[in-house]
C-alpha cells in the first residue's frame, strides 16, 4: 500500500508524509501487463532488482497524483489553483520556444534593427552634407551638382529593379502623369536647397529647412485643413528661432535664405500634392515611389542646369582641379555626394516604414540637430551665441509641432474607427 498528499509549493513537485485518511491501493491503477512485465523482468534479473525496483514507484506516485488532482477538480471544479496560470504559460514558453509565444528576444532584436536604421539615416545624412560643401566650396555649380545627385538615384534604383533586388511596380500612364505633379515640386525643392548649400553654412541652411511645418500648416489650411490651436501655437517658437538665427548668422546671404525657404515651400508642397494624385496607387510602396519620382526630377532638372549655367562648368572644372591638386579626390567627393543622398533618402523610408510618424517626426528633428552639430564641427563655422539660442528654440518649435500634429492624426484615426 503506498499513500502521497501533494501539496503546491514554489518547486514544481513536493511529496510529504503518508496520509492515513486515504489510501490507494497500487495494483488497482497499474495495468495487469505492467505487474506481470515487472514481476517476469524481476525473476529474470534478480542481480538487477535493487535498480528496476524503483521505476515502478516512481510510475505509481505519477498515477497518484494524477487521481489526487482529478478527484480535487471534480469536488471543486471552480476552485482557483493555488499557483497562478500565467507561471505555467512562462513555463511552456521557455520550453517550446518554437510555439505562438512572444520570444523575449524579438523586442531586442527589433530594438537592436531600429538602432541600426536610424545610425545609418544619421551617418549617410552627415557624410551627404559634408561632401555636398566640400564639392560646392570649390565647384560653386548646385544645378550641375543636384543633377548629378539625382542621376545616381536613377541608376541605383534601376540597378535594384533590374537585380530583383527590390519588386519594380506596375507602371502606367495615370501613375506617371500622377507623379509629374509631385517630381516637379520635389525638384524645385533641391535644387533650392543645393544653391542655399552653396551660399551660406549647412547649419544655418538645416535651421531655416526646419521651419518647414511653418509652411505645411499654412497651405494645407488654405486647402482646407483644420488644426487645434496645439499646431499653432508650436510654429510660433519655429518663427522666432528661425528669425533669431537669420539676423545672427555670420555666413548670411540673401540667396542662401530665399534658397531654403523655397526649399521648404517645395518639399511641402510634394508632400500635399502627394497625397492627393496618389490615392489609388497605395500598392506602391514608399521606396519604389521614390525612385520614380527620382527619375522624373532629373529629367526636370537637367535640360534647365544646362541652360542656367552650362557655359561654366569646364573653366569651373579646371578651376575646382586646380584648387583641390588631385582629380581622383574631387570625383571621389562628387561621387560620395550623390550616392549618400540616395540612401540617407533610401534609409528614412525604410525608417518610416518601421516605426510611426511620430516616432519618425521625432528623430528626423535629431537627426537635424545632429547634422548642425557635425557641420559646425567638420567646417568650423563660427557660432555666436545668440546665433545658438535661435538654432535651439526652433529644432524645440518642430518638436512641439510633431507631438501636437501626431495627436491630430491618432483623433483622426480614433474617429474613423468609431465610425
Amino acid at each position: 500500500m503506498l499513500s502521497s498528499n501533494v501539496v503546491p509549493s514554489s518547486s514544481p513537485l513536493t511529496f510529504t508524509k503518508p496520509n492515513p485518511h486515504f489510501f490507494i491501493n497500487a495494483s488497482s491503477h497499474l495495468k495487469p501487463n505492467l505487474l506481470t512485465r515487472f514481476q517476469t523482468q524481476h525473476r529474470a534479473t534478480p542481480l538487477q532488482s535493487s535498480k528496476l525496483s524503483f521505476t515502478p514507484t516512481s510510475q505509481i506516485q505519477h498515477a497518484i497524483s494524477k487521481v489526487r488532482s482529478f478527484n480535487g477538480y471534480l469536488l471543486h471544479p471552480l476552485q482557483p489553483s493555488s499557483k497562478p496560470r500565467l507561471q505555467i504559460v512562462k513555463a511552456a514558453s521557455e520550453t517550446n520556444p518554437g510555439g505562438e509565444n512572444v520570444d523575449p528576444s524579438v523586442p531586442k532584436s527589433k530594438n537592436l534593427k531600429l538602432a541600426l536604421v536610424f545610425g545609418l539615416w544619421y551617418f549617410q545624412n552627415i557624410v551627404f552634407n559634408i561632401y555636398n560643401k566640400k564639392v560646392l566650396n570649390i565647384f560653386p555649380f548646385p544645378w550641375l551638382l543636384a543633377s548629378f545627385q539625382l542621376l545616381v538615384g536613377s541608376i541605383w534604383m534601376l540597378v535594384l529593379w533590374s537585380s530583383k533586388l527590390q519588386p519594380c511596380p506596375k507602371i502606367s500612364k495615370p501613375f506617371i502623369v500622377a507623379l509629374l505633379g509631385p517630381a516637379l515640386f520635389h525638384t524645385i525643392g533641391h535644387i533650392s536647397a543645393c544653391v542655399s548649400f552653396s551660399k551660406v553654412a549647412v547649419s544655418f541652411t538645416h535651421v531655416i529647412k526646419s521651419a518647414e511645418p511653418v509652411f505645411s500648416v499654412i497651405f494645407s489650411s488654405v486647402l482646407g485643413d483644420r488644426y487645434p490651436i496645439q499646431v499653432w501655437l508650436s510654429i510660433l517658437p519655429i518663427v522666432l528661432g528661425c528669425s533669431l538665427a537669420a539676423v545672427t548668422e555670420v555666413s548670411f546671404n540673401v540667396q542662401g535664405l530665399w534658397g531654403a525657404l523655397i526649399s521648404n515651400v517645395g518639399f511641402v508642397l510634394r508632400n500635399i500634392y502627394s497625397k492627393r494624385s496618389l490615392q489609388n496607387f497605395k500598392e506602391v510602396d514608399g521606396l519604389n515611389l521614390y525612385g520614380w519620382i527620382t527619375i522624373l526630377s532629373f529629367l526636370y532638372l537637367f535640360p534647365v542646369a544646362i541652360f542656367v549655367e552650362g557655359s561654366q562648368w569646364i573653366p569651373g572644372y579646371y578651376k575646382a582641379i586646380e584648387a583641390i591638386g588631385k582629380p581622383s579626390t574631387f570625383y571621389i567627393w562628387v561621387l560620395l555626394s550623390g550616392v549618400f543622398y540616395h540612401l540617407y533618402n533610401q534609409s528614412s523610408y525604410q525608417a518610416l516604414d518601421e516605426i510611426s510618424p511620430l516616432t519618425f517626426s521625432v528623430g528626423n528633428t535629431m537627426k537635424r540637430v545632429v547634422v548642425i552639430v557635425s557641420t559646425v564641427l567638420v567646417f568650423r563655422n563660427p557660432v555666436r551665441p545668440l546665433n545658438a539660442l535661435g538654432s535651439a528654440i526652433a529644432i524645440l518649435g518642430t518638436f512641439l509641432y510633431s507631438q501636437a500634429t501626431s495627436k491630430k492624426k491618432e483623433k483622426k484615426i480614433e474617429g474613423e474607427k468609431s465610425s
